[in-house]
């Protein structure tokens, strides 16, 4: 016959089992929702990439070299600065694209990646990290400037961020850039941006990871901070890419998460090469 005492701990070994099933079953409806939604915004996104491919809003073409500068040139003849400077430049419709979002800026891609996007900036950092391009709520978000950025003029730094999505949409795709199958294509090393008052063409020099930080995100400078910064993230490079870099050259920068905490960033830094007026 079963004690008192036993039937009091069976009874309470229950609760605990209730207890912990009840936690588990609220975790994974959690969870479920969370996955739900993930793929109700990719979804989106795969919408709002599909209407912008149909309207064609961005296209690749010869340069108006009547039209057009190439920026701080290189002395040396062989230097990959000359190679580059001839390839086809991005040039986006931006009359169609600020119907469907006013706050756009540019249009960015990325030789070798899916980064071929149109780039929005508003009055903070923040909006755009949960907002799809067509405004609407988005985990997603957008690729988009900081707001301290000049996309007219270029400062001495200019920026991009895009979330690092796991279905290689935003700027997911950059983890490639690591890639010795990436690096290694010299076609690679460019970044095409388009604005509405300049196409341009942007050569790599630098690409690494690192903790999250204020440093490379910085874009105010006198001449010898500028020295040193340049420097700096030339250094950083995991990868020996033929390009040099000084004080004469303005910077693109791409940056990007690099893992699941958040806490660790890609990073990519080109130099402006050749600028069409528009």
């Amino acid at each position: 016959m079963e004690t008192r005492a036993n039937y009091k701990k069976r009874k309470k070994k229950r609760k605990v089992y209730k207890v912990i099933l009840t936690i588990c079953i609220i975790i994974f409806i959690i969870c479920l929702v969370f996955i739900i939604k993930w793929f109700i915004d990719n979804n989106k996104i795969k919408d709002i990439d599909k209407n912008l491919d149909e309207d064609n809003v961005a296209n690749e073409k010869k340069a108006d070299e009547d039209n057009s500068e190439n920026i701080n040139p290189p002395d040396d003849p062989e230097d990959d600065y000359w190679y580059y400077i001839t390839m086809d430049m991005l040039s986006a419709d931006f009359n169609e694209l600020k119907k469907k979002n006013p706050d756009t800026v540019a249009f960015v891609k990325v030789n070798g990646t899916n980064v071929n996007y149109p780039v929005v900036q508003t009055s903070d950092n923040s909006y755009y990290l949960n907002h799809a391009f067509d405004g609407t709520k988005n985990s997603a978000g957008w690729v988009f400037a900081d707001y301290r950025s000049d996309l007219t003029n270029f400062g001495y730094n200019t920026i991009i961020y895009g979330h690092s999505r796991y279905n290689q949409t935003m700027f997911g795709s950059l983890k490639k850039v690591l890639n010795k199958s990436w690096y290694s294509n010299k076609d690679n090393h460019i970044i095409k941006l388009s604005t509405p008052s300049h196409n341009t063409l942007w050569q790599i020099f630098s690409i690494y990871t690192i903790p999250a930080e204020s440093y490379y995100i910085t874009t105010q400078f006198d001449t010898n901070s500028y020295n040193t910064f340049l420097s700096t993230i030339k250094g950083r490079s995991q990868i020996d890419f033929s390009a040099g870099v000084n004080t004469n050259d303005k910077v693109l920068t791409l940056s990007t998460c690099n893992n699941d905490a958040g806490t660790e960033r890609l990073v990519i830094h080109a130099k402006l090469i050749k600028k069409e007026n528009r």
